[in-house]
């Protein structure tokens, strides 16, 4: 039986529901396929602004404390976030207040005020937002990484925008955007958990005068064949942070199961090969994992680690080394065992909630168009050899890309760590 079930609203607003009977909670989504890489280079950030301005009131419930005082009556948890892809607003409660919190949620969404004035003071929250990224090298590693990959496109921005495209933001900016994107083709309803009756009628009533516009679709991803190999942001710190990897594939390429697990057998859990060799046999780093990274049209292998800077050549050169065994020699029948086994107990762990449930079907809804059943993403992570994840290694793992944030300013010494031995 489908863990999903979809539909369509009149004007083209999607409705996607996991219903969980035996929950006492739902959770209530709207998600917009609309973030940051649908803005142009002046107006960046706004989408992730726009996030905070939402919460800021509406007409019916006119300041933050108003809207936060109704999700707090009914014991509820509300938040937000903005990605590359997409944006979400979610509202998790008590089953029966169901109503209230679509309520709050759509009078959010569609009839924010962003008051000049709040616009204003909110400059200064995101900035110091963002001296917080810029300040903790941990999260920042990855904008520098995508930066080496995309360069100035959407994709290689941060999602946070600048200092000055932010002060730069005036109402008309927001409404701009809005009014382009958040749109019905573009706009995904998910409720996860105890749905309860008459929500068709519900939403409905309130989604259903939004208005159908042709969006059209944001810059494509131009992917340079050459292009710089190392980016250094140089930073005094006692410690510096790697991004090691290479180009992959896209979110819905057929191989995404294959490279799901080659990144577990790679970095994932503290049994993995770098775990094991980079922390736990050399001591050359506190954290240091593997993952994919894919948005609709591109993708990334890539291993990530704080380390000594004092033995950052050798810490690059073990992940080189670690990156290039899964190409060179086929993985032994027992460590894929191992790695499919975590993966599906990490993918069914993350799904246990409606919360969770409702989220992993969504994001894919929103993206791809089409919500992966979790039957689906098991029997594919079943069905991967050991020669598949040779294929695949053999495939991705050819021209590395690395970034570094630490007391370096000189990239050509970090190249020449990325030749084969």
């Amino acid at each position: 039986m489908p863990v999903f079930e979809r539909s369509t609203l009149p004007n083209g607003v999607r409705v996607l529901t996991a219903s969980m009977p035996h929950a006492q909670s739902v959770s209530c989504f709207v998600m917009f396929a609309a973030g940051s890489r649908y803005e142009t280079a002046d107006i960046g950030g706004i989408a992730h602004f726009a996030e905070h301005m939402f919460f800021k009131g509406t007409e019916r419930r006119p300041t933050a404390r108003d809207i936060s005082a109704e999700i707090d009556g009914i014991g509820g948890e509300f938040n937000a976030f903005t990605g590359k892809e997409y944006t979400g607003y979610y509202v998790k409660c008590a089953a029966g207040t169901r109503d209230v919190a679509l309520d709050v949620l759509v009078d959010m969404l569609r009839n924010s005020k962003f008051d000049p004035e709040e616009i204003d003071r909110e400059k200064g929250v995101i900035v110091e937002e963002m001296n917080m990224y810029f300040d903790t090298p941990r999260d920042f590693i990855g904008g520098v990484y995508e930066n080496l990959l995309y360069g100035d496109q959407p994709l290689g921005r941060d999602i946070i925008g600048t200092k000055e495209t932010v002060r730069g933001a005036t109402r008309e900016t927001f409404t701009s955007f809005i009014d382009r994107w958040y749109r019905p083709e573009r706009t995904v309803v998910g409720i996860g958990g105890n749905v309860g009756d008459g929500l068709a009628d519900r939403l409905e009533e309130l989604l259903g005068s939004m208005e159908p516009s042709e969006t059209g679709l944001p810059e494509a991803v131009k992917i340079e064949a050459n292009g710089s190999s190392v980016k250094v942001h140089s930073k005094q710190s006692d410690q510096a942070h790697v991004i090691l990897g290479a180009r992959s594939y896209p979110m819905g390429h057929p191989d995404r199961y294959v490279l799901q697990l080659l990144s577990t057998v790679l970095g994932g859990g503290m049994s993995s090969r770098l775990f094991t060799e980079v922390r736990e046999r050399r001591g050359l780093a506190y954290y240091v994992f593997g993952t994919n990274s894919a948005y609709t049209d591109a993708g990334s292998l890539y291993a990530q680690a704080g380390v000594d800077i004092n033995r950052i050549d050798e810490a690059i050169s073990t992940i080189a080394a670690e990156l290039r065994r899964m190409a060179a020699e086929p993985v032994p029948d027992w460590e894929l065992e191992k790695a499919r086994a975590f993966a599906k107990g990490r993918f069914v762990l993350g799904i246990e909630s409606p919360h969770g449930t409702i989220m992993y079907g969504l994001r894919r809804e929103v993206l791809l168009g089409k919500a992966e059943e979790p039957e689906t993403m098991l029997a594919g992570l079943d069905a991967v050899t050991v020669e598949d994840v040779q294929r695949v290694a053999q495939d991705v793992i050819s021209q590395f890309k690395l970034a570094v944030i630490g007391p370096f300013d000189d990239a050509e010494r970090f190249e020449k760590l990325l030749e084969p031995a």
